[in-house]
């Protein structure tokens, strides 16, 4: 059985002030390609994941998507998502 995730998690510091994008692609329990949006680029992890992230990194759409999804995905959703976020003093 092979399995294939992908996962998107939004971290959130002071509410909508400092937003952090983390998306992971998976592939058999082993992380292949990771996005950071504070670092703004694909890395890749495994043979077939620097592959990956050399070719979406090269992609300016495809990675002004990747960028601008804090806004449009966690910012967004911040109201769904708050019930479900640890406030921190």
């Amino acid at each position: 059985v092979f399995q294939n995730m992908q996962t998107s998690e939004c971290h959130f510091t002071n509410g909508t002030e400092k937003v952090r994008l983390v998306q992971r692609y998976i592939y058999n329990r082993m992380q292949d390609v990771m996005f950071d949006s504070d670092v703004g680029l694909h890395v890749g992890f495994t043979p077939y994941g620097e592959r990956c992230a050399k070719h979406w990194n090269s992609d300016p759409v495809f990675m002004e998507s990747r960028r601008t999804a804090v806004d449009w995905y966690c910012r967004y959703n911040y109201e769904a998502f708050r019930p479900f976020i640890a406030e921190r003093r």
